[in-house]
């Protein structure tokens, strides 16, 4: 650093000032121990710090700037330190290897501060202590903004993974966690628990000869009515294709075979109305229903979710044998 105490007392004020460490510190105070400072210079692409690699230094910049990866030096920028910030301050503080990679975005020319002379300088001014805690600081509330935004696209991500595009309802997915749940209850309180499986008819052919958007805005539409005429209690999923599910819990087969039947009513009375061009022809369902018995009720959750699930869909084939538009159990 002797290039830099070569200056007059001002410009090395006004040049320290400049670093985010060293504002509104007295160059008298650091003066000695700036000289045990060095400086490094990075050409484009050089890594500075990576991840299980032991650093014991802070690094200032004084030109150019260092890109901070996370994982890999391949995936997008974390963040960009700028000619006067610090980066390498974290792993010396808690006296640990870096946690990203840090490479010069840029030909970056660095200020080098060993760990034994910023711990000199902590104790040499107080100004200097205080720049560094608002540095780290400013490096928690960085980690807990990422933090929150990867929760945030996490969520988004646990959402999408349980959710079917095209008529908003839960999926297979989400079924296999809320299913078995719902079941657990009704065996710990004694109530009954009836399984829908619903099909919409003849839906092939329906597609084979409105085309593929029809048929998307007909499973929307009956995606609608199921919605509007279970309970909130009532689980209601897209299993797939043009079938539906739905988990009645506190309803016995007899219980759950008579909304069925409104249900299949209200949704031919619902759909092709004539007020969808899409949708020429009243779209109709057939419906299989079953009742948790005691006799499956030791297979464990997910044995007894299936064994519910093999009973309504062979319900669900009589339903059709018998001319469709209809419902067994």
């Amino acid at each position: 650093m002797a290039d830099v105490l070569a200056f007059n007392t001002d410009y090395k004020r006004s040049l320290l000032d400049s670093l985010e460490l060293f504002k509104g510190v007295l160059p008298d105070d650091i003066q000695d121990l700036l000289q045990n400072c060095d400086r490094r210079d990075l050409a484009t692409g050089d890594r500075l710090l990576t991840p299980r690699a032991k650093n014991e230094y802070v690094f200032i910049v004084l030109s150019g700037s260092l890109n901070v990866h996370i994982g890999s030096t391949r995936t997008p920028v974390l963040a960009t330190i700028e000619a006067g910030a610090c980066v390498g301050e974290m792993s010396i503080i808690e006296d640990r290897d870096p946690s990203a990679f840090v490479v010069a975005a840029e030909d970056s020319h660095l200020l080098v501060i060993h760990r034994t002379v910023l711990w000199d300088m902590i104790n040499a001014s107080h100004e200097f202590a205080k720049n560094l805690l608002v540095v780290l600081s400013e490096r928690v509330r960085s980690h807990n903004r990422v933090i929150a935004e990867g929760y945030g696209e996490l969520r988004k991500f646990a959402i999408h993974a349980s959710t079917d595009a095209l008529t908003g309802l839960g999926n297979r997915h989400s079924m296999q966690e809320s299913f078995p749940r719902a079941i657990a209850r009704c065996e710990i309180d004694d109530r009954p628990i009836a399984l829908i499986m619903i099909d919409v008819d003849n839906f092939k052919d329906f597609n084979d000869k409105f085309g593929h958007i029809a048929g998307d805005r007909a499973l929307t539409a009956v995606a609608h009515v199921l919605r509007t005429q279970f309970r909130p209690c009532d689980s209601l999923i897209r299993y797939g294709g043009d079938e539906f599910a739905v988990l009645l819990p506190g309803l016995d087969k007899e219980q759950a075979s008579a909304v069925a039947d409104r249900v299949r009513q209200l949704v031919t009375g619902n759909t092709g109305d004539g007020s969808d061009s899409l949708i020429q022809v009243p779209v109709r369902i057939s419906m299989g229903v079953a009742q948790l018995s005691m006799g499956i009720a030791q297979l464990g959750e997910q044995g007894t979710l299936d064994s519910l699930i093999r009973a309504a869909d062979a319900a669900l084939y009589r339903a059709k044998r018998a001319g469709r538009d209809n419902i067994s159990d």
